[in-house]
């Protein structure tokens, strides 16, 4: 830990039983153990106050590379690839990755029907 094994301890223990006194001695153990506690936790607090800060600047960063390079677009922008800068009509990815539920809804074929699962009963000559 600090470099303190366990024969310094013990003389660190004697010491502290000899200043303090037996009866003060279990009260400044339960004192000191809530005081490390208590800067453990307040550590932890500030290393993961530390690591979101680092991780959300960092995706900062990638967003505004991105962006900068024009691999993503920010909602609401134009289409970069227009109808008219495409070759024979030829839709934009844009577009056709909007309008990909309607290409597969279309490319599936008629509306299946719905199929009951009650056998049909004939009429009875009594009834």
């Amino acid at each position: 830990m600090f470099g303190i094994g366990f024969p310094e301890l013990l003389l660190i223990a004697v010491i502290a039983l000899v200043v303090i006194g037996p009866q003060r001695l279990p009260d400044l153990a339960r004192a000191l153990g809530r005081g490390f506690a208590e800067f453990r936790r307040a550590t932890d607090e500030l290393k993961r106050t530390f690591e979101e800060e680092t991780r959300a600047a960092r995706s900062r960063e990638l967003r505004e590379k991105l962006l900068a390079e024009g691999k993503i677009s920010p909602p609401g922008a134009l289409d970069p690839y227009p109808p008219e800068a495409n070759a024979a009509g030829e839709s934009s990815p844009a577009a056709a990755a909007t309008s990909l539920p309607e290409a597969a809804v279309a490319a599936a074929g008629p509306e299946p029907v719905a199929v009951t699962t009650e056998a049909a009963r004939p009429e009875s000559k009594h009834g």
